[in-house]
């Protein structure tokens, strides 16, 4: 008797998953063909990897080979952080980018005038408004932050937060205050969403254009265009509580804003019509291009899948 014929499994489209969950203490594993989480007394826990897109792992953590290559191929970001999220130091790519996208986006990075355009569509879709003519992106980086300051005394104000600064050292996460330790972890919570929309999209995180430098510059870019109507305020409404564990109530408070938002089906839309501002055409993929590591010969539909 032959076997059944059955369809060939494809990733679920970004927009339609969960969006982030963080992993500490234990190790991630594949163990009966399940991607699961084993503790210390070998308790497993079932993480459906293929629903989610991005998993944070916190020290504490393992993960092995097998574990790795189930999550590339259903599409799912691994990013290793510092303790509740505040440091993030590498990120595993599933699905392999796109060259074409990301010759487009180094190219409008490269250039001046395309990158001025597309720093203005940022500060014009973050604030509600136009930014003033003729003003560099040095000139325009200064005033998004003396508005962001400014947002930031307003949000304390009305949820009635004892708010000082933004600051916060990396080294010492208890030696921040509730509302800095809340905004790390929101944020945290927010750049592993927006990384994993990037790389889903085929784009380079590196590749910024208001931040620069670093790893995660074009993380940062888009992650602050949704941070003030999504994780800035949860983050002072938990602060707000005073909380015994701020950063747990702030990632389940994420989730469940991200959900309300449908923040996933947002934010590479947004990539899109951010990038388009600098008015170049899209390069078209070579011929000889390699092929994306999750294949789909029906074709993707929409940006919004892995691969």
């Amino acid at each position: 008797m032959t076997e059944p014929i059955l369809p060939q499994l494809k990733p679920i489209p970004i927009k339609d998953r969960l969006s982030v969950l963080f992993v500490e203490k234990g190790n991630l594993d594949v163990i009966d063909g399940a991607f699961v989480v084993v503790d210390l007394n070998g308790v497993r826990t079932h993480i459906p990897v293929g629903s989610v897109a991005c998993l944070m792992l916190e020290p504490g953590s393992r993960v092995s080979h097998a574990a790795v290559v189930l999550a590339s191929r259903v599409g799912c970001l691994l990013i290793w952080v510092g303790e509740a999220g505040v440091r993030l130091y590498a990120a595993g790519q599933p699905g392999g980018a796109r060259a074409d996208r990301l010759l487009y986006q180094a190219k409008l990075a490269l250039d001046d005038t395309t990158r001025l355009k597309v720093v203005r569509k940022m500060y014009a879709l973050r604030f509600g408004e136009e930014p003033p003519e003729r003003r560099s992106v040095e000139q325009l980086r200064g005033i998004e932050g003396a508005r962001v300051r400014k947002m930031y005394e307003l949000l304390a104000k009305q949820y009635r937060v004892n708010w000082k600064h933004r600051n916060y050292d990396y080294t010492e996460w208890e030696s921040g205050d509730i509302p800095n330790r809340c905004l790390s972890s929101a944020t945290a919570c927010l750049y592993g969403v927006c990384e994993a929309a990037i790389l889903a999209a085929g784009y380079a995180p590196a590749v910024g254009f208001i931040h620069t430098g670093k790893p995660q510059s074009f993380v940062y870019d888009i992650a602050d265009v949704f941070k003030f109507e999504t994780v800035v305020p949860v983050a002072f409404r938990i602060a707000a509580k005073n909380p015994q564990n701020p950063e747990r109530e702030v990632r389940l408070a994420c989730r469940d804003a991200f959900r309300q938002t449908k923040l996933l089906q947002r934010i590479i839309p947004t990539i899109e019509e951010i990038l388009s501002a600098g008015e170049l055409p899209i390069p078209k993929a070579q011929e000889d291009a390699i092929e994306p590591a999750i294949p789909n010969k029906e074709g993707i539909g929409n940006v919004g899948h892995r691969g």
